[in-house]
C-alpha cells in the first residue's frame, strides 16, 4: 500500500494549517496577550502504572508528561511553569483512589491519567465527590488516552476532558478502511476482557456488519488484562478457524506478546489494531512484512512539523519512542484556557476549555462542549520498512507506520450521549 497521493495532500494540509490555522483559533488571540501568569507554576499529577507488567507503558507516559511541561514551559502564551508530580497506581483502582488523595493533599489540581479505562471511571467517580464536597477546590481531570465511550457518555462529568477518540470513533474509522479491503474474509476478535476491551470487541462486530456484511466473524475471545503470557493457545484458535484477519484493542504487552505468538505460529494474516505504536510492540513487530500491520489513530510517527522535533529530541533524551501524542494537545489547551482566564483557578479554566477550538499538530480539533470529547481529524497508517517519503524508524526497528488513509473529525464523530450536570 503506497501512500503517495495520501502524503501530498497530508503534508499540503498542513502547510495550509500552520499559516492559515493559527488565524483562526483561540490560541492565537492569546498569544497576542501579554503574560498575564509569568512565572506561575501549575503541577499536574499524572496517576500511571509505573511498575508491573504495563510499567514500560506508564514509565513512557510520564517522560513524556515530563518532556513536553519542559518545552511549553519553555514558551506558552501565560507564561506558565509546568510540573509533573508522578504517582504509580500500579494498574489497580484502589492504587489510583490513593494516588488522586495524596495529589489532593499536595495541593494540585490538574490530575491526568489514561491507562486503562477502568481506572479512568474510578478517577471521575473520586473527582466529582471531591468536587461537590469541596467547592473553592476542584479538581481537573485530563485524560490522554482511555477510550471507554461512557467516560464522555452516561458517565461524563463536567471535570473531565478527553483528548483521545472513544472505541466507537477509533472502529469507524477502522472498519471504514476495512470495507474497502477485498481480501478480508474472515476476521478473528481478540481483545483484553475489561471494559474497553469487550466494546471494541462489539463495536467492530457492528461496524463490520454494517459495511461489509460479507465478512465472517470467525472468533471472538477475551482475556484477562496484563496476565498472559504466552498467546499460542491464542493463535491455534485463530490458525484453526481460517481467520484471514485479526482485529484487537490490546495494548502494551499484550500486543507484543500477541504479535510474537502470531510469528511464531506462521501465521501470514493482517492485524488490525488501536495501539502498536505503543512501548514494546514496534520492537515485537521488527520481523512482520511490510503492509500486514495496520493501525489506526489521531496521529502517527511521520506528521512531520514540531511534533517530529519533539519526536526526535525525546528519542535521543530517552532512547525511547514518542507516542502518546495527545499529550500535546492536552498542554496545548490547557495553556491557552489558563491564558483566555487570566488565571489557573480550575473552574474559570474548565469553562475556556469546554467548546474550544484550536490548530494541533494534527489540523483543527474542537473540545466538543456538549460532553468534553475532542474531535480530531484521525488516521490509518500501515506498517512497513522507513524510506525517505517516512523516515521515523520506530524503536530503532528500520520500520515506520505510513499513513494510507485520513478521516476528517466529522466522518468519525459520534452523536453525544451526555447529560452533564455543570457547576
Amino acid at each position: 500500500m503506497a501512500p503517495t497521493t495520501f502524503t501530498r495532500r497530508h503534508f499540503a494540509r498542513i502547510a495550509t494549517w500552520a499559516v492559515a490555522g493559527l488565524g483562526l483559533s483561540r490560541q492565537a488571540l492569546a498569544q497576542n496577550q501579554k503574560p498575564v501568569l509569568k512565572g506561575q507554576v501549575v503541577k499536574i499529577a499524572v496517576i500511571e502504572p509505573l511498575s508491573g507488567l504495563m510499567g514500560s507503558v506508564g514509565t513512557n507516559l510520564l517522560r513524556s508528561y515530563q518532556f513536553l511541561a519542559e518545552q511549553f514551559s519553555k514558551s506558552n502564551a501565560a507564561g506558565l511553569k509546568f510540573e509533573i508530580v508522578a504517582f504509580d497506581n500500579k494498574l489497580s483502582l484502589s492504587e489510583t483512589v490513593s494516588a488522586l488523595k495524596s495529589a489532593l493533599d499536595q495541593g494540585i489540581r490538574f490530575v491526568a491519567q489514561g491507562t486503562g479505562s477502568a481506572t479512568a471511571l474510578a478517577l471521575i467517580d473520586a473527582i466529582e465527590k471531591h468536587n461537590q464536597r469541596n467547592p473553592g477546590q476542584e479538581v481537573l481531570y485530563l485524560n490522554h488516552s482511555a477510550t471507554d465511550p461512557e467516560l464522555t457518555g452516561s458517565r461524563c462529568s463536567y471535570w473531565h476532558f478527553r483528548f483521545e477518540a472513544d472505541t466507537t470513533m477509533k472502529m469507524e474509522a477502522l472498519t471504514s478502511f476495512i470495507k474497502d479491503q477485498p481480501k478480508v474474509k474472515k476476521v478473528y476478535l481478540v481483545n483484553q476482557n475489561y471494559s474497553s476491551g469487550v466494546q471494541i470487541a462489539e463495536a467492530a462486530k457492528l461496524g463490520l456488519r454494517e459495511k461489509r456484511p460479507d465478512i465472517a466473524i470467525v472468533g471472538d475471545d477475551r482475556h484477562p488484562l496484563a496476565q498472559i503470557r504466552d498467546f499460542a493457545p491464542y493463535m491455534a484458535k485463530v490458525l484453526a478457524s481460517g481467520a484471514d484477519s485479526i482485529v484487537t484493542g490490546n495494548w502494551g504487552t499484550d500486543l507484543s506478546l500477541l504479535v510474537k505468538a502470531a510469528e511464531e505460529s506462521g501465521w501470514k494474516g493482517s492485524i488490525y489494531t488501536y495501539y502498536a505504536a505503543v512501548a514494546g510492540t514496534p520492537t515485537a513487530l521488527r520481523g512482520v512484512a511490510d503492509n500486514r500491520v495496520f493501525q489506526v489513530a489521531f496521529s502517527h510517527y511521520n506528521m512531520g512539523g514540531q511534533m517530529n522535533a519533539w519526536m526526535n529530541e525525546f528519542h535521543k533524551r530517552f532512547n525511547d519512542d514518542f507516542y502518546t501524542h495527545s499529550i500535546a494537545l492536552v498542554f496545548e489547551l490547557l495553556s491557552m484556557s489558563i491564558q483566555q482566564a487570566k488565571s489557573a483557578d480550575v473552574v474559570r479554566v474548565a469553562a475556556q476549555m469546554e467548546g474550544a477550538k484550536f490548530k494541533g499538530f494534527n489540523g483543527l480539533v474542537e473540545m466538543r462542549k456538549s460532553d468534553h470529547q475532542l474531535q480530531q481529524p484521525f488516521f490509518v497508517t500501515v506498517w512497513t520498512s522507513v524510506s525517505a517519503q517516512f523516515p521515523y524508524s520506530a524503536e530503532g526497528t528500520g520500520k515506520t507506520f505510513a499513513p494510507v488513509r485520513e478521516f476528517a473529525a466529522e466522518e468519525i464523530a459520534r452523536p453525544s450521549t451526555c447529560r452533564m450536570a455543570r457547576p
